[in-house]
């Protein structure tokens, strides 16, 4: 039996299912982000911080040292 060496799908149907596979691979990816973004919620934000304001973990002093030893060095 010899085999048909014509092509039996045409690259409109090959171009249409590769767009629905990705449409539904980017469907699942959006689920899983979802899913995930419901498991793991946000760190609480400090909502009294305004864009312009530093960080206030960048400027605190040293504790241990004091300003005499600041001033000598």
């Amino acid at each position: 039996m010899a085999s048909n060496g014509k092509k039996k799908t045409t690259m409109a149907k090959l171009n249409r299912e590769s767009k629905l596979r990705e449409r539904r691979a980017d469907k699942a990816a959006r689920k899983d982000a979802r899913k995930y973004a419901a498991e793991h919620p946000p760190a609480d934000v400090d909502e009294t911080l305004t864009p312009g304001d530093a960080d206030p973990g960048t400027e605190q002093e040293p504790s241990s040292v004091d300003a005499s030893t600041l001033a000598n060095a």
